[in-house]
């Protein structure tokens, strides 16, 4: 409980800095001292925000993809996790247990991005209602 407690602090600590890096700059940056490392935390927020959104969509499509991977095989249905357990178990054997872990993430990344992209294909495919526009 404790340690779910402290991660979640941090977390939401890092959070809270990301989001508030360009006030805390744009406060800096007004004062001599301080204003080069101001401006430069300013001009340095499209930069994070991007790493952010990459490595943000990396994670979403391996953790979602990896809960997909469980779920099916929970339901009944281990053909694909069998798979993937396998290859995952032979690359531990061969290379260490880190390129075995990195062929199942792998392996979940790819399953979250093909779903991702067969919901991405639904989504177009099914008519949506037009917006009437006000009088």
């Amino acid at each position: 409980m404790v340690v779910a407690i402290g991660i979640t602090a941090l977390v939401y600590g890092a959070v809270a800095l990301i989001v508030k890096m360009d006030d805390v700059g744009l406060r800096l940056a007004a004062n001599p001292p301080t204003s080069r490392l101001g401006e430069g935390l300013v001009k340095a927020m499209p930069i994070v925000m991007k790493v952010l959104s990459t490595v943000g969509i990396a994670a979403m499509l391996w953790v979602g993809g990896h809960i997909l991977l469980v779920g099916i095989n929970d339901l009944g249905w281990p053909v694909i996790y069998d798979f993937v357990h396998h290859w995952e178990v032979l690359a531990a054997e061969a290379a260490g247990g880190f390129v075995g872990w990195l062929v199942n993430t792998l392996a979940s990344a790819v399953l979250g991005l093909v779903a991702g992209a067969i919901a991405v294909a639904i989504m177009h495919v099914i008519p949506r209602k037009k917006k009437v526009a006000a009088h």
